[in-house]
């Protein structure tokens, strides 16, 4: 499992099978790690500091920001980070702002 923070998990040919859907992949690491280890392909980079704003901007700041959709709260979303432990914290503020 690629999950280290106890929040639910995927193994590394579950996310790959899911990458083949419709599904966002935030990875929430900081640009410099980014820098440092690469990105993951079809993936977009919010930090986890700035993922609340972000997921409460309007869709077009989104899109420009991100260059990216801005997902809706129905939308299905993967957090991802080096740990697992941001990316629960990111599943968690997404949650609290009424993604499901």
């Amino acid at each position: 499992k690629l999950c280290a923070g106890g929040a639910p998990s995927l193994s590394y040919q579950e996310l790959k099978d899911l990458k083949k859907t419709n599904v966002l992949h935030i990875d929430v690491r900081e640009r410099w790690e980014i820098d440092r280890f690469g990105r993951i392909p079809a993936s977009i980079n919010i930090p986890l500091g700035e993922l609340v704003e972000a997921l409460q901007m309007d869709p077009t700041e989104f899109k420009e920001q991100y260059n990216q959709k801005m997902p809706s709260k129905s939308d299905p979303v993967i957090f991802s980070c080096l740990a697992g432990t941001r990316s629960k914290q990111a599943l968690g503020f997404a949650t609290s702002l009424g993604f499901s």
